[in-house]
Order: structure tokens, then sequence, then C-alpha cells
């Protein structure tokens, strides 16, 4: 497969170069016909590298869109410019490319190779830690075909109970978000990610600031919402890879939450991952496609707020 590698690097030059000069999409043309005379040696796949190149290209705004809400501490337009294009390229061949062709192991390889290739010296690993949170959020479709390889990181389920609490810490805060209309029906606020799943609005809560100030801001930022924060309704830990660190604990504490500005929830722009917020009745919750950890924090808010409702009690 070493002609699909070299060509998988004629792609990304052209992208890189598009993107660098901030050309017009018809320019495309131009820049692949150059970069395949001066860089296809004899045996690139000249139809590969134009499906490949102008597929990214279709679909960068979808692709940028998981990149961002996979990697949210490495914002895109601060992403070096290779690997910004290696990502795309590796994600549209995750995502899009047929399986018998380039399997799931082939495209996040392949797409760690171009990072070494033409990447800094931290480029792979970047690479590897982005496209496998994707591919762990895809639900790791192709694993049981795929051989077994060495790693670097434990996977999360082969941890001891000691190895877990062993690993760095990172706090978040989100909440069940609320508000009643004028004949006290509740409603409750979600957002959908670029997954396919309406889910609550979380974010990290910088070292020394309180959770409840934390857990305000985020919900303004992402559903433009002011709320005040009520009890904690749970928390949830994880095990997640960070591209940089390897394996961490996230914990998310949650809180029940009322909005004052009901009428103003809205996604403001940039961001990343996201791609809309609604509110929905308590009856339309239970149809929605959400994670199945965050289910639980779900219900548990609905029960809260019905005892508030039936005066059955007040958290």
């Amino acid at each position: 497969m070493a002609h699909r590698h070299l060509s998988r690097g004629i792609a990304l030059q052209s992208l890189f170069e598009w993107d660098f000069r901030a050309a017009k999409k018809d320019e495309i043309n131009a820049i692949l016909a150059r970069n395949i005379v001066e860089f296809g040696e004899e045996g690139a796949e000249k139809d590969f590298i134009i499906k490949l190149t102008k597929g990214v290209m279709a679909r960068r705004d979808t692709l940028d869109a998981i990149i961002a809400k996979a990697a949210r501490d490495w914002p895109l337009e601060q992403t070096p410019l290779v690997d910004r294009n290696v990502l795309r390229i590796g994600l549209y061949e995750l995502l899009y490319s047929k399986k018998d062709e380039v399997p799931a192991r082939v495209a996040i390889n392949e797409a760690i190779e171009l990072a070494k290739s033409f990447g800094g010296e931290r480029s792979g690993k970047f690479i590897n830690g982005v496209l496998g949170t994707i591919y762990k959020e895809m639900g790791e479709p192709g694993k049981n075909e795929e051989p077994k390889k060495k790693r670097k990181y434990k996977r999360k389920e082969d941890l001891t109970k000691e190895e877990k609490e062993k690993l760095p810490l990172k706090k978040l805060v989100g909440a069940v978000v609320y508000s009643k209309d004028k004949r006290g029906n509740i409603n409750l606020a979600f957002v959908h990610d670029v997954f396919g799943h309406w889910t609550l609005s979380k974010g990290g809560v910088p070292e020394g600031e309180d959770e409840r100030v934390g857990v305000v801001r985020e919900i303004e930022e992402e559903m433009s919402l002011d709320i005040k924060p009520e009890a904690v309704i749970g928390v949830n830990e994880y095990v997640a890879t960070d591209p940089e660190i390897g394996n961490m604990r996230k914990r998310v504490t949650y809180f029940l939450a009322f909005a004052r500005n009901p009428a103003n929830i809205k996604l403001p722009q940039g961001s990343g991952g996201l791609d809309d917020v609604k509110w929905f009745t308590l009856s339309e919750v239970e149809g929605l496609k959400t994670y199945p950890d965050v289910r639980p924090i779900i219900d548990k808010g609905i029960q809260e707020l019905k005892k508030q409702r039936d005066g059955i009690g007040k958290i």
C-alpha cells in the first residue's frame, strides 16, 4: 500500500497549500494538477488523490466540527496547518471510506504516519489522540476484526481501581437546566452534538474557580442562558485519553439549574462540536437519543423537578 501512502501525502500537500493561501474553492484543481506532476512518482494513484482531496473539501465543515469536539482544548484555528489537514484526511477516511478498502486502523495509522513525515515533533502523538478519541465515540467499529497491537496506554476497561485513582483528575461541571412556562409546565434544555446525541452542557473548571460559578459561566457560553444553580444531583466520573498526557480521570459535577431567561436560548458562534440547542417538554425527553452515562443524571433531575411540582419535597 506504499502507493496509497504516497498519494495521501500529495493530497495533504495540496490541502495544505490551498488552506495556507486561503485560495478559492476551484483553485484546488490547479494545485492538484501541479502537485501530482511534481510529487507523483511512478505509482501515485491520481484518481485516489483527487477523490480524497475533494472529499475532504466537500465535508470540511462537518469534519472540523467533529475535530473541535474531540480536541476542545486545542482550537482548530490555532492548530498547525499540517496537523489540521492531517486530521481532516484521517477523519474523512475514518468516516466515509469503504471499510473493506480502508479499515479504521489503517485510516488512523496512515494519518499518524503523515503527521510524523510532514508535521512537528509531537504531531503524531496529537493526531493519534484526537482520532483515537473520535474512534471511541463511534463505538470502535471493526475493532474485533483488527489485530491487537501494542498500546502506549492501557485500555480504560483494563485499568484496576487503584490505577484509576492514581490518574490525573480534571474537574468539570454541567447542569440539568430547566424552565417553567406560565402554566407551570417544566421544560429541559439540551445541546445537540455532531455525533447525533442530545446531551447536557458541561465544561471544565479552571483551578481555583468555584463549581457554582463555573457552571453559570459554562451554561452562558454554550446556551446563552442565565441560570441559578440549585442542588448537586449527580457526579459522573470516567476515564478518558488525553492526546498529551494519556489516560486521565474526568469528574463531572451536575447541578439542577433554573434558567431565568429561557427565551434567550441559542447556540453561540464557534460552538465546536455542537450544532443545536433546544427546549424539550418532559414527555419529549424520554424519546431523545442521549449518552448512557448521562441518562441517569437527566432522570434524577426530572425526579427532583416532579417532587417540587407535586409538593413532595424541595431540593
